[in-house]
């Protein structure tokens, strides 16, 4: 281990002592403030430190033996950005909705820190090693997350349910890479991409089953047809900041890591691999669009939601030379705001007992909270694709990496679906708008940092529908670095 690899892992640093720090500070005397200022200074500060990390890049750590495990580029750093910055989000969202819960507050920043570590890895991975690795400390961390309010019953069984289906999940991942590595002897990405350029390999049917075992399980994690039925009882079930952190931040992870390890070695390419993936990309945005029009919950029409989008970005992933991986990581980015500020505002106006995720909860919103209805509406005017929000651009960037690839009838059917998507959008802002009734509840008071928060994910969402070219810039350059 050099001076530069240590300069490259210092995020990772930051956040593992972060992690230790609150841990110490709630076994010596419990503080929710101090939990929660620790998390989010540690969280800024590991954000801060990816110049430096980008110095000594592109930087492969790890046993030269065996291939590097985790290799910190452009690409790398970029999403370990991304996700170091939602989830400060998250953890001042997180903040003001613990702040009406009575106890058991300050172990909540050890889970996200953990998951947050568990995430970061996952984005840098370049070996079978550091990939199960990091996803086994992302998942551990969510169970506990997800079932973290233990006196609400919807919460142990959405922990439960992730718990078991994660596992199995995770199961499949673990058995393709198996046979992936008894064919090829490697587990590491380049010398896998090195190996499948060349075709070498006599056993086809072996390299097959474990490229169909990893994409099962890939489809857990991302909540793709036919493969997301934990979807919406989880998103429904999990406190509200939980349910951002798992739309956002572990969704983009685990497509960080999907793009790598598909791009760098050209799996992608192969004609049954390819058509796996369009039939899985149709499907969710059909189930996922048609799905979220029965549902009366919010949560759970953004969970179905939340499965179209992940269509809507597997057309890009799908679309051939760099505007493909372009596509994908800018509509990721558009996506994490988006999501963010739409669980945001159910997670500040949620009282202490419950989640605020009834469609009577938002009814009259804009009248009797202003600001809060008018940011719920920006973000579902982003999530359905209109003009001059993050979603229409990222969405219009998908639909043009599509057409240079001429994968035109994933073309057509992500433009039917977006439209019958509308229809879902604009019952939730109907009832924003409608009159409230008498017997509304009022809602909590809403913290000053929350607010903060909503309002910086306001104008980004504004920001990158109207002026994304400098996103678009960082975007590019990090992809250029993709391939390794």
């Amino acid at each position: 281990m050099t001076a530069q690899d240590l300069t490259a892992l210092l995020p990772f640093i930051v956040v593992s002592a972060a992690c230790l720090v609150v841990l110490i500070a709630t076994a010596v005397r419990r503080s929710h403030a101090v939990a929660g200022l620790v998390t989010v200074a540690g969280l800024t500060a590991a954000f801060g430190l990816l110049p430096a990390a980008a110095s000594v890049a592109p930087r492969a750590i790890g046993a030269s033996g065996a291939g590097a495990l985790v290799v910190l580029d452009g690409y790398g750093l970029f999403f370990i950005g991304l996700i170091l910055a939602a989830s400060v989000a998250v953890a001042v969202l997180a903040y003001g909705y613990l702040d009406r819960q009575e106890e058991h507050r300050e172990e909540f920043y050890i889970l996200l820190l953990v998951a947050v570590l568990g995430s970061m890895v996952l984005a840098a991975s370049s070996h079978f090693v550091s990939f199960i690795l990091g996803l086994e400390i992302l998942s551990v961390a969510l169970y506990s997350m997800c079932a973290y309010l233990r006196d609400r019953a919807i919460s142990l069984e959405a922990g439960i349910k992730y718990l078991v289906l994660a596992a199995a999940s995770a199961a499949f991942l673990l058995f393709g890479m198996a046979l992936i590595y008894a064919e090829f002897g490697t587990m590491n990405f380049s010398y896998l991409a090195a190996q499948m350029t060349a075709g070498a390999y006599p056993d086809r049917a072996l390299v097959a089953g474990g490229l169909a075992l990893m994409i099962t399980g890939f489809g857990f994690k991302l909540a793709l047809a036919p493969f997301h039925l934990w979807t919406p009882d989880i998103y429904e079930g999990a406190p509200a900041p939980v349910t951002a952190f798992v739309a956002s931040v572990s969704k983009g992870a685990m497509f960080a890591l999907l793009l790598r390890y598909f791009s760098s070695t050209s799996a992608a390419r192969l004609h049954g691999v390819f058509l796996v993936f369009a039939v899985i990309a149709a499907t969710s945005m059909i189930a996922g669009n048609l799905l979220a029009l029965l549902q009366n919950n919010l949560k759970r029409i953004l969970a179905y939601s939340s499965i179209a989008h992940m269509g809507y970005v597997l057309v890009a992933f799908l679309a051939a030379g760099d505007l493909g991986p372009e596509a994908v990581t800018f509509y990721l980015v558009a996506y994490f705001i988006t999501t963010l500020m739409a669980f945001g505002v159910v997670a500040v106006l949620s009282p202490a007992e419950r989640d605020a995720d009834r469609l009577e909860d938002v009814e009259g919103l804009f009248w009797r909270r202003p600001v809060l209805g008018a940011l719920l509406t920006l973000a579902l005017l982003s999530l359905a694709g209109i003009p001059a929000t993050a979603g229409f651009f990222a969405k219009f960037y998908i639909v043009a990496a599509g057409a240079s690839s001429g994968i035109w009838r994933l073309i057509v059917l992500l433009v039917v679906t977006s439209v019958a998507g509308l229809f879902y959008y604009l019952r939730v802002l109907v009832a924003v708008y409608s009159q409230p009734a008498e017997s509304a509840e009022p809602a909590p008071r809403l913290p000053l940092a929350s607010g903060v928060v909503l309002a910086l994910l306001g104008i980004l969402i504004v920001w990158l529908g109207v002026f994304p070219g400098r996103v678009l810039e960082t975007v590019q350059l990090a992809v250029a670095s993709l391939r390794f």
